[in-house]
């Protein structure tokens, strides 16, 4: 077990503990590494379900009658263009291009958002907003992460579960009918709920945004109603090799300050052409970097690599050409429950970038083969 001596207690903290959860420090908080095994609550994300919290992660209102157009300058999004009741994938960039966070932002009401952080660059990207938003006169950005706890349901019985707990009324619609990356309001013993349509796994599945001293409540709910569906509770470690699986970047990874969305393959999410409403582009942060790299030539390329040996690059390991000459770098990596083989992502040269190219990985000391391989490595049925 992990040292988990130090950090701030999930409104959950209580039921890991009953439940044997072996508990971890990660970004300052004590969270659920695992209950079981890694790889059963894996292997049952991908064929029943798994019950996730998530409340280390950061929430920050963003409202006022300037909150579109504020958004759409901090951010590298179109976010005055989503629509009510959607979610968006999107970044928050340093004037250089490079990435403070990958965000998901939801607009549950018609003039405010949520944005939600990745927990370890909550306190950054909260003074980011903060610091933007005094070029706007109507916008408020009011950090609601202390009240707020976040749970997941994920996995192809995901919806049974959702629709079979006691006390959850979909009261904003059928939450069932709902588009991937929509969101909607629920409540929960009569308590409000956001129900968002989102989520970390490559699996459909559903986030719960709640007011804190709910969640425990809500938790066992999904647990009563899980039972006869495979319903398990995961922890982090699941949640890392299922993300890896579909090919989803983690912050300090595949992405962080000194790579662009461009360089992760996510260019997509830079909106170059956002404009005000009398046509003018809009010169949001970092816009002018993120037009010159996507004019350039990369330096560098986010690629899958499928392990052919039974050794799993890690983290940082050398990627090599098969003659051990170094041209990349692992940024995740590890065996691959669903697929049976090691899998990982790197960074590598443009060059050696096409899929069924051989590469190796220097896997202490010993040069192991791998092939580049289009992402994501699993992707689910639809």
């Amino acid at each position: 077990m992990t040292d988990s001596s130090a950090g701030i207690k999930s409104p959950l903290h209580d039921e890991h503990v009953a439940l044997g959860a072996a508990l971890t420090s990660f970004a300052g908080w004590q969270m659920p590494l695992r209950y079981t095994s890694d790889i059963a609550e894996h292997t049952a994300v991908r064929t029943a379900a798994g019950l996730f919290d998530l409340s280390h992660m950061g929430e920050i209102r963003v409202g006022g009658p300037d909150a579109a157009a504020f958004l759409d300058y901090a951010l590298v999004g179109n976010l005055s263009a989503l629509r009510f009741q959607g979610a968006r994938y999107t970044m928050i960039c340093a004037p250089d291009g490079g990435v403070i966070d990958d965000l998901i932002v939801y607009r549950d009401l018609e003039d405010a958002f949520l944005v939600v952080a990745n927990a370890s660059n909550h306190d950054v990207v909260l003074g980011e907003l903060r610091g933007r938003a005094e070029k706007f006169e109507n916008v408020t950005v009011v950090d609601r992460s202390p009240q707020t706890a976040l749970i997941a349901v994920q996995g192809p019985n995901a919806l049974e579960i959702v629709h079979a707990t006691e006390g959850l009324v979909e009261d904003g619609g059928d939450i069932g009918a709902s588009k991937y990356y929509a969101c909607l309001p629920a409540t929960f013993q009569g308590e409000p709920v956001l129900v968002a349509r989102t989520g970390y796994t490559g699996e459909d599945g559903f986030e719960f945004f709640l007011d804190a001293p709910l969640a425990p409540a809500l938790w066992r709910a999904f647990l009563a109603a899980g039972e006869q569906h495979g319903l398990v509770p995961a922890g982090l470690s699941a949640r890392d090799s299922l993300r890896l699986e579909a090919g989803m970047p983690l912050y300090g990874n595949e992405l962080d300050r000194t790579t662009t969305p461009h360089d992760a393959g996510l260019g997509r999410v830079v909106k170059l052409d956002k404009a005000t409403a009398d046509g003018a582009p809009i010169d949001f942060v970092g816009r002018a970097a993120l037009e010159e790299r996507d004019a350039a030539t990369p330096s560098k390329t986010l690629v899958g690599l499928e392990g052919l040996g039974r050794r799993a690059a890690r983290h940082g390991y050398p990627v090599t050409l098969p003659d051990g000459q170094a041209i990349g770098v692992v940024t995740s990596g590890a065996p691959s429950p669903t697929l049976g083989h090691p899998v990982a992502m790197a960074y590598v040269t443009p060059e050696t970038s096409a899929p069924g190219t051989d590469l190796a990985v220097d896997v202490r000391g010993r040069l192991e083969p791998v092939r580049v391989v289009p992402l994501p490595f699993y992707r689910r049925a639809r």
